[in-house]
């Protein structure tokens, strides 16, 4: 479970359904994105108002939109609070969680199925035993929360800002939906620690020193309130540093490159995008 305070997850007993022969699920993936679509008008739409896409080639907008519509069809998306649920946000949604699996495929989402919007920060209650045996409880405001074999829950008036430019109150670097999700890559392997298993192909001794030294430094540039292009909740654990170094790597990926080079050359390896290479430095 995360030390953290906005990715919890509920249980889902969905989650521990046996999966399907692997052979029989790549038949029904292709069967599934012969079938079903997704409105032209609609996909426009979302795409244009998330600028962290530009630049994607032709064939990596057709595969991401293959994913889209697997995930639409594979997992659930429900409304909670009061919002109403259109087919723009489930959309918005699924977009955003697929991008960091373009090139990884939909079984790093394996194990569970359901993602919860609610309209704003939501709340939920903590509680916590300390050494001397009391138990301690509040209320957290939450964003965004993912745990292993549960839903993801996300706000949806903090989607919108991370989709947002600068321009318009957007905030670089931070995008709940690809810090949500980047915590579930995390936790394929169980709980999450900031260390998702490298591919073959990787040094995973370089994965995991690149990772650790540079959340070392982290931690030290926040608690000496150093100026970072960084989201310093990302102090708050390696697996917050894991998500938080996600979001930027796919929505400011110059800011990490320049701030920490061996982190973005690392993602860049796992996630197997670079996205400084096609979305323009900021002016």
């Amino acid at each position: 479970m995360l030390p953290d305070g906005r990715n919890r997850v509920r249980h889902n007993r969905r989650a521990h359904l046996t999966p399907p022969h692997p052979v029989f699920r790549t038949w029904r993936r292709k069967r599934v994105i012969k079938r079903a679509t997704i409105d032209e008008a609609l996909w426009n739409r979302v795409v244009a108002q998330l600028p962290f896409l530009v630049g994607l080639p032709a064939d990596d907008a057709r595969r991401l939109r293959e994913l889209v519509v697997l995930f639409l069809h594979e997992k659930e998306i429900a409304a909670a609070g009061g919002l109403e649920l259109t087919d723009e946000i489930r959309v918005a949604i699924a977009l955003q969680a697929c991008l960091p699996i373009l090139n990884l495929g939909l079984d790093f989402y394996d194990g569970w199925v359901g993602v919860v919007v609610y309209p704003g920060e939501f709340r939920v209650r903590r509680q916590e035993l300390d050494d001397d045996g009391v138990m301690h409880e509040w209320d957290d405001e939450l964003s965004g929360e993912a745990w292993p074999g549960g839903p993801v829950a996300l706000s949806w008036e903090d989607v919108e800002l991370g989709a947002a430019p600068a321009a318009a109150g957007g905030e670089p670097g931070y995008n709940v939906v690809i810090h949500e999700f980047a915590h579930k890559i995390d936790m394929l392997k169980g709980e999450a620690d900031g260390f998702p298993l490298p591919h073959a192909g990787m040094d995973a001794g370089v994965w995991q020193r690149t990772l650790e030294s540079a959340y070392a430094r982290f931690v030290g540039m926040v608690d000496r309130e150093k100026e970072t292009l960084l989201d310093p909740y990302g102090a708050e654990h390696p697996a917050e540093f894991f998500a938080v170094t996600s979001e930027a790597f796919f929505t400011d990926p110059h800011a990490l490159r320049e701030e920490f080079p061996g982190v973005y050359e690392q993602l860049k390896l796992f996630y197997r995008q670079n996205p400084a290479a096609r979305l323009p430095p900021p002016a």
